[in-house]
Order: structure tokens, then sequence, then C-alpha cells
């Protein structure tokens, strides 16, 4: 029975990944939700093997106490540690408050410090604790949830670059992915791979008008990506159709 902690799952593209695993029953599921978050849509959909738990990537210490119950609380046996590991990560969670006509020659400070914070800081954390509670299998899958935004390559050829501050971010959060993919090998999970993805412009609260694609569309194409990764895969950045994309 495979073991998926998803992170940011009250909402959007964190809600659609609990809907589509909690679809089978082999499946343990570790949802979390921040301690503010309106549970009713995630209760709807979750499996009799979903554990709800608190964490809010906006805050180190939620972070931390997090990982902690994870590894006290659903990983750990009744009469002990238990062999049981989170086999697949997905960190979903993520905040976008730049409007979308912001350009770089007028940055809100404050605005990018907070995005900063849930885009960036938080997945690092979220990986760092976790590997230091040894509640990762060695073999982990762990998607940070990127944006084509996030692409310098892409942003360079685009006529129409917009939301700056999210785009600093994502791109932040792919770096993150590169080191985090060499370092938690070098930490002893010799066959973990750790990939950005990017779900593609989804119909959710965060997406807006104009979205393109249905969440139930994104989510299964990158269920699909996720359980075909492969070691060669390690600190690379796939659409959720598996497309290669440019850094």
């Amino acid at each position: 029975m495979p073991t998926y902690c998803v992170i940011g799952t009250n909402r959007g593209l964190g809600l659609e990944f609990v809907r589509q695993l909690a679809a089978s029953p082999d499946n343990t599921i570790i949802a979390t939700v921040r301690p503010d978050a309106d549970r009713t849509d995630l209760e709807k959909v979750v499996s009799p093997t979903t554990h709800i738990l608190e964490c809010d990537t906006a805050s180190v210490p939620s972070v931390h106490i997090f990982s902690n119950k994870v590894a006290r609380n659903v990983l750990a046996g009744a009469d002990g540690p238990s062999t049981t590991k989170i086999d697949y990560l997905i960190v979903s969670a993520g905040v976008n408050g730049s409007p979308s006509d912001q350009d770089s020659l007028a940055l809100n400070p404050v605005l990018l410090s907070e995005q900063m914070a849930v885009n960036v800081v938080g997945p690092a954390k979220v990986l760092e604790f976790l590997v230091d509670r040894k509640a990762l299998s060695s073999s982990v899958r762990v998607i940070n949830m990127s944006s084509g935004l996030g692409s310098v390559a892409l942003t360079a050829e685009s006529p129409a670059r917009k939301y700056v501050g999210y785009s600093l971010t994502k791109a932040a959060l792919n770096m993150l992915t590169v080191h985090q993919g060499h370092d938690i090998r070098a930490r002893g999970l010799s066959q973990a791979v750790v990939v950005s993805m990017d779900p593609g412009w989804v119909k959710t609260r965060m997406g807006g008008e104009g979205a393109q694609i249905e969440a139930e569309v994104s989510i299964a194409g990158m269920l699909k990506v996720l359980h075909g990764l492969k070691d060669e895969d390690n600190v690379s950045f796939f659409g959720n159709n598996g497309e290669r994309k440019p850094w």
C-alpha cells in the first residue's frame, strides 16, 4: 500500500489530488490544511485511509510540528517506530497575490516576501523536516508544484510577461528543486527523485477566469508522470502531460 503526502489540500489542485488518490482503498493519504482553512470540500472526498493534519507552509514552526506528527502519529506503529514511509510527496500549497500587470519596476516587497515564504521556504522546510524525521522512503518521489511562469527560458521568449512576483517565487522553487534532488540523495535517500511540475493553466480559484484545463485532467496527467518517474528524471521540470519544460 503506497503512502502519499499532499501538502495544501483544502481546495484547488491539492483537493483534486486527494479526490483521485482516495478512489483507491490501497492508498494511504496524508492531507494537510492550514489551521484556519475550511475543510468541508476535503472531508467530502477523503477515504478511510486519509489522515488530515494541519500544516501552514507560511510558518516554519507549523511545518516542524506537522513533520513530528507525521512521524509519531501516522507512520509510527503501536509498538514503536514503523517501517512505513512516505512514497510520494506532493507539495501543492502555493499563493499568487501578484497583480497580473505588475512589472519588475513596481514590486511590492511585503507581498513578495509573503509569497516567498509560502512558495519557496515552505517547500524547503517540508522536505527538510521530513528527511530529518526519517519519514521518507529511500525511493521517494517528490513533486514541487511550479508553473510555466517560473521558467526563465519561456519568460524570456514571451511577449506578455505577467505576475512578476509569483514568477520570481516559482523560478526560485525550480532552483530549490535542483538543490533538493541532489541534497536528498547525499543524505542517504539514494533513489529519491525530486521534480518540478507545471500543472498548466487550471480552472481553480487561483487559476481565475480564462483558465483552460479542468483540474481532474491536470491532476490525472501529473499522477501519471509521478508514477512513471525514473532515476534519471531527478531534478527535471515536467508539464502535466509529461513533456519536459525548460528551466
